[in-house]
């Protein structure tokens, strides 16, 4: 039986229906491969799906409007020259982890340091107040990354949660290299100028806070100035507030070293001695000051079993008169970043907040 032909309209019907679903097909399929492509250069930081690289300014120079202030003022506008920072992540909050090669005028030595300004920072109430600075050391090599600077490990979190829980001020982060080179060799610098070698204790106490004080708005006495770190890092920041309680006020020492133990004091016994916290405490408590607030933790799951019995040793010691100390042994704890953020939470961080200032008012 022959039937006789569709209308020519509804001849076209059928193809014309198949030409459009060719079409949704492709477009679908086009989309989904543009946002796969988007989430792989994301993933791999390729502009224009990453804001990493770009110039980030944290507001240098605002608050003010650049106005003189009274000798009376405990804040410290940018001094300038602003240093380049390149943004390397954007947090959840909108804050930015930027980086700057720091050609140190002290020091002599030129590395990188990671900062970062919590979201207060920018918050137009405090347009014209100081902020205090954490410089936060790494442990390990320290280079060519100082670890902080990552948001793995949550401080820049934590130190925003802290301070919305009222445990903790509104640190602005510094975390420079801590070393001038890898430790692959079991070399390593002690945060310290040891004769011959780069002056990284000038980098650390001066060339560091320098670029924070030209950049950001601070606070001029020491009670805006703290120290962080964990293990060699921790030996250096509390190295570093003992050599200089007149510019630092406190450090949260993690599973620190003590005394110390670069192969490169050989040959320089005076000089390392000049840099031993033990020495360096007890002419703090001859001299009555100023006061310092040294925060200690340790894991009880160190990898060195005498770390605890150290950091006890030296706070039963040394803890009196000018030198004010706490310690919080973490139970299970390990000796890593990991163990020690939350840990800070617990007691190091409000410790001393308690007795550091911030934000302050410009008048």
């Amino acid at each position: 039986m022959s039937y006789p032909p569709y209308p020519p309209e509804q001849q076209q019907a059928p193809r014309r229906k198949n030409r459009f679903r060719r079409w949704v097909i492709a477009g679908v399929s086009v989309a989904a491969l543009g946002l796969g492509a988007a989430a792989v250069m994301t993933h791999y930081e390729i502009p224009p799906f990453t804001d990493k690289g770009k110039a980030v300014s944290f507001g240098q120079g605002a608050g003010s409007g650049g106005k003189q202030q009274p000798a009376s003022s405990k804040v410290l506008m940018p001094t300038g020259p602003a240093a380049s920072f390149k943004n390397t992540m954007t947090l959840p909050d909108g804050t930015h982890v930027a980086v700057t090669e720091l050609d140190g005028k002290k020091s002599g030595f030129k590395g990188k340091v990671w900062v970062w300004a919590p979201k207060e920072y920018g918050d137009p109430k405090f347009a014209d107040s100081g902020f205090p600075v954490m410089i936060a050391l790494p442990g390990g090599a320290g280079y060519p990354k100082n670890y902080w600077m990552g948001t793995d490990l949550g401080l820049q979190k934590s130190i925003s949660q802290w301070y919305q829980e009222g445990k903790g001020k509104p640190f602005l982060l510094a975390m420079p290299v801590l070393n001038p080179g890898p430790d692959d060799k079991g070399i390593y610098w002690d945060g310290s100028d040891i004769p011959g070698q780069p002056k990284m204790g000038t980098w650390l106490t001066e060339d560091v806070p320098d670029l924070m004080r030209a950049n950001f708005r601070t606070i001029k006495s020491r009670d805006g100035w703290a120290f962080m770190g964990s293990s060699t890092g921790g030996f250096a920041g509390l190295k570093a507030v003992l050599q200089h309680p007149d510019k630092f006020k406190a450090v949260i020492a993690s599973g620190p070293d003590i005394v110390p133990d670069s192969p490169l004091w050989k040959g320089h016994e005076k000089e390392k001695t000049e840099n031993n916290p033990e020495v360096l405490a007890q002419r703090l408590i001859q001299h009555k000051g100023p006061d310092v607030y040294l925060a200690f933790q340790v894991g009880t799951d160190e990898s060195n079993k005498k770390t605890l019995p150290d950091v006890k040793k030296f706070i039963a010691t040394y803890g009196k008169g000018p030198i004010h100390t706490d310690l919080n042994i973490i139970q299970g704890g390990k000796h890593n970043a990991k163990t020690y953020v939350p840990a800070m939470g617990q007691q190091a961080i409000g410790f001393i907040s308690q007795v550091m200032e911030g934000p302050v008012p410009a008048s």
